[in-house]
């Protein structure tokens, strides 16, 4: 006989059909959500080429005359087309002797020439093929003692910045990148006894950097990485 003191037996959680299809949703958001922008971002990048490209190519070059249809991603064949004949020109001595032409024209203008230097600058850094690179990634104490920050050794300290009195020890230049953008950080040269270089490679470590911690090298799918000093 129960008493108005005896509590009730706990009743079995039921499993919530909300619940199960949320986590659901959630999981296929994960699945599809990069699939769907990178062909959206690509197919908008097409058809802002064709858009720029396809009104200069003359209409007898143009197959959509033959065949009546206007394909996608023509103007992307002649743009490719179109720069793979100038690169080939730049490189033999008309072409070379053509450029420091223009360019010393470029360099009378005084407004052209400041826009012209700073968008030839970042081409060459980002599309110039060169052996330039970041050396390996590293771990400094940054911005104080006891915090470690992951960064990117590009060179051995050189010029003035080396032969400065108290920079007479061997520095390095470390590139410090922001998260989760890693193309925009902080310059800083350090002293290579202050420089933990890492076994990862460049890319895990920027994979690392835009993830903000929570894509480790050799993680798997499952949360769980392999190798030395990873998760089991």
């Amino acid at each position: 006989m129960n008493t108005p003191f005896d509590e009730e037996p706990p009743q079995p959680k039921k499993p919530r059909l909300f619940g199960g299809l949320r986590a659901s949703f959630l999981t296929g958001l994960v699945v599809i959500a990069p699939v769907g922008l990178t062909i959206w971002l690509m197919w908008s990048v097409i058809g802002w080429i064709d858009g720029v490209v396809l009104p200069l190519v003359p209409y007898n070059f143009n197959p959509e005359k033959y065949i009546g249809i206007n394909l996608r991603g023509v103007g992307v064949i002649f743009f490719l087309i179109f720069t793979v004949f100038v690169g080939w020109v730049a490189k033999g001595l008309i072409g070379r002797s053509l450029i420091a032409y223009a360019e010393s024209l470029v360099e009378r203008m005084p407004v052209v020439r400041t826009i012209y230097s700073g968008i030839k600058q970042i081409s060459e850094t980002v599309f110039a093929q060169s052996e330039r690179s970041f050396e390996k990634a590293c771990l400094i104490q940054y911005p104080r003692k006891g915090i470690w920050a992951i960064g990117f050794i590009s060179t051995t300290a050189k010029g003035e910045v080396a032969a400065h009195p108290e920079t007479a020890n061997e520095m390095l230049s470390v590139f410090l990148p922001t998260t989760p953008n890693p193309t925009s950080g902080f310059l800083l040269f350090v002293p290579r006894e202050d420089v933990i270089e890492l076994k990862m490679s460049i890319e895990d470590a920027a994979k690392l950097v835009i993830s903000a911690g929570l894509v480790y090298p050799g993680q798997n799918g499952n949360g769980k990485t392999n190798g030395n000093g990873n998760r089991a």
